[in-house]
């Protein structure tokens, strides 16, 4: 059949051709709105922070939500992590600025030869030891025989467990195993876990459900204990010394704003946790006023003493921690003029 114009228009008004010219239309639509969106908007710098979704690093979520909405030329950006090792290889190749991770593995990464400063303690006495419902654990020593679980080996759970193991006397009677803090509360529930010392709101899950009960607050055997702690590259640092106090500063003042605002901070972190507020406000409360929001300087001491404990249990060959503590940022943060307003916790 001859090329003829009448034919061609017969072509581009038939309804499958009209459907892909429309879904290509379509698709650089899209394609230019996110560019727009993703891109233009984020012109400025972006602070990309790992986190694992636990009351000590409220921060995260919180600057994150506080940068959305001050639309500032700094963006701090909150990336959500299921493990702190997976955590710990983003930071050492760069695939994040900084990170809010399990206190020990700063050591451990510092002692492999990542430079990196410890600049931010994160909220504390937010850690508990809990046992499933039905096996009459009511202390310690009723857990020889049973298995527990840690977030990981190099973390402050696991250096607790074993400390009190020893001065118990217990030795090996008590099993303890690793297990990513999210995957806890189901396996509790499932019966194949006898109970577990994690960061909140994971042992709160169990306990607001029945299917726990509470052997302890970490603070009652640990009292200052160090869940998670703020991690940051030295050559960050050097880089842009202006970014890293920003971000710090930052940090520090969301825990006094969160302390003020608890049921916004809930309602705003649960979103960023993907958890129920409702279990978020509960172990921001229970017991009230346990949660330390104010004491975020990172102390040299306190670090050699999480450094001597995992060598004294084989974790690492020597305590040494030389250069590992940056406490500048943290000092010499300012605490004044945080208002009910969100945006409050970025700048005085």
């Amino acid at each position: 059949m001859p090329f003829s114009i009448e034919r061609m228009k017969k072509l581009i008004m038939s309804y499958p051709l009209r459907v892909t010219l429309i879904a290509i239309l379509w698709f650089f639509f899209i394609s230019i709105m996110h560019y727009k969106l993703n891109v233009e908007s984020q012109s400025g710098k972006v602070v990309r922070m790992g986190y694992m979704p636990v009351i000590t690093n409220m921060a995260a979520p919180i600057l994150d939500f506080a940068s959305i909405k001050s639309q500032r030329d700094i963006s701090f950006k909150a990336i959500k992590f299921a493990s702190f090792a997976e955590m710990a290889e983003a930071l050492r190749n760069n695939k994040i600025h900084a990170a809010f991770i399990i206190a020990p593995l700063a050591v451990v990464l510092r002692q492999q030869g990542v430079d990196v400063k410890v600049v931010y303690i994160g909220n504390r006495h937010e850690s508990t030891l809990v046992a499933r419902k039905g096996l009459n654990i009511k202390k310690f020593k009723d857990l020889a025989g049973h298995t527990v679980a840690v977030p990981m080996r190099y973390s402050g759970h696991n250096l607790s467990l074993l400390e009190l193991r020893q001065k118990n006397g217990l030795g090996e009677s008590i099993r303890i195993v690793e297990m990513n803090p999210p995957d806890m509360a189901s396996a509790m529930a499932a019966g194949s876990l006898d109970a577990y010392y994690v960061g909140e709101p994971f042992a709160a899950k169990t306990l607001k459900a029945g299917i726990a009960e509470l052997v302890f607050y970490v603070e009652k055997v640990w009292p200052g204990f160090i869940c998670n702690l703020l991690l940051i590259r030295d050559d960050l640092i050097k880089e842009d010394y202006a970014l890293v106090k920003q971000l710090v500063q930052g940090a520090a003042r969301t825990g006094l704003w969160a302390k003020q605002h608890r049921n916004k901070a809930a309602e705003i972190v649960s979103k960023y946790w993907g958890q129920p507020k409702d279990l978020v406000d509960f172990a921001l409360n229970t017991p009230q006023g346990r949660i330390v929001f104010d004491k975020f300087v990172p102390v040299e001491s306190e670090m050699q003493q999480i450094a001597d404990l995992m060598m004294n249990f084989g974790l690492i060959k020597n305590a040494d921690i030389t250069g590992l503590i940056d406490d500048r940022f943290a000092r010499s943060a300012s605490l004044e003029n945080i208002s009910n307003e969100i945006t409050s916790v970025l700048n005085p």
